[in-house]
């Protein structure tokens, strides 16, 4: 019958696979590409406006910064360069970037190399206690960091390391180690144990195995990890200001407190700071941008 059908129409009956359901089957040519036919202005639309909150904020920031003393134009012309040569010379700015560079530089360090120890602790070994380790590590992220500066504060005192740039980078690689911890145990575990398995029957030991094997994948998941906690360091105010007195030891948002006085405020300066304190996290995210979105294990398994 079928093939009097056929050859009665001229056309072949289409056949549809046993397994598939039936919606699949009805379904009309081009209703999976109906999501394409939006207008492209409804996409871009609430983009640009986004955009657009973001950027104004730094683009007044950047206009008191280059725009003369006393001038009200919107247009950063003409441009002057004597707010930022007044915070870097008579501000001690100089100073502050590099206090700044060396704790975020050493926090970045430290966090790294501490993180990835507990992290392959964590994604390879199992023992009694992982499962309430883990449980405090989450914990730990819900106590304020203010709690904890008396405590710090006697610590530090106590091994005489107040107004020291140690006091900080070691406070700020403490509050970022548990979720440091806990994202590279992630990316440790997405590394299979069968890549290391294949190094140890080569005849590597656990810690070659890792250094060959795994940590080359966990690259992208290491620059992530330490640019987070480079950026925190940058920022972080608090612990600056607590455990750091002289000027010469301070760094850059409590130089930036520095500027607003009790009467009156240098707005052309604090924007002049403030682009300079920017720089170095818009150049760390930059950088890691195409690390965040790059599968650094894509490939590692075949077959």
């Amino acid at each position: 019958m079928t093939a009097l059908l056929t050859e009665k129409n001229g056309t072949a009956p289409r056949s549809t696979a046993p397994g598939s359901p039936p919606s699949a089957r009805r379904r009309r040519p081009g209703r999976e590409r109906a999501f394409d036919d939006v207008p492209r202005w409804q996409i871009y639309l609430p983009l640009g406006l986004y955009l657009l909150f973001t950027l104004v904020p730094f683009y007044w920031m950047l206009l008191f910064a280059v725009r003369p003393a006393g001038s009200t134009s919107l247009v950063p012309w003409p441009m002057t360069g004597a707010h930022f040569s007044k915070v870097w010379n008579e501000r001690s700015f100089a100073v502050f970037f590099q206090n700044s560079m060396i704790v975020g530089v050493a926090t970045l360090v430290a966090t790294t190399l501490v993180a990835l120890a507990g992290g392959y602790a964590l994604a390879r070994f199992d023992f009694r206690i992982k499962g309430a380790f883990m449980l405090a590590l989450l914990c730990s992220q819900f106590i304020p960091g203010a709690l904890m500066l008396v405590p710090l504060f006697e610590i530090f005192r106590n091994l005489q390391m107040i107004n020291s740039l140690g006091s900080v980078v070691i406070a700020e690689t403490v509050f970022q180690l548990p979720l440091s911890i806990i994202l590279i145990s992630g990316f440790i575990k997405n590394v299979p144990v069968s890549l290391e398995e294949a190094a140890w029957v080569d005849g590597c030991s656990r810690f070659a195995a890792f250094r060959t094997v795994v940590l080359p994948l966990l690259r992208p998941g290491l620059i992530a990890v330490g640019s987070f906690a480079f950026v925190h360091s940058w920022n972080h105010f608090l612990f600056a200001l607590m455990f750091l007195s002289e000027q010469d030891k301070q760094t850059i948002p409590v130089g930036l407190n520095t500027l607003i006085g009790a009467d009156s405020v240098d707005l052309g300066a604090l924007a002049a700071g403030g682009v300079i304190a920017a720089v170095p996290v818009v150049v760390v995210f930059a950088f890691i941008q195409k690390w965040l979105i790059t599968g650094f294990s894509a490939g590692a398994v075949k077959g």
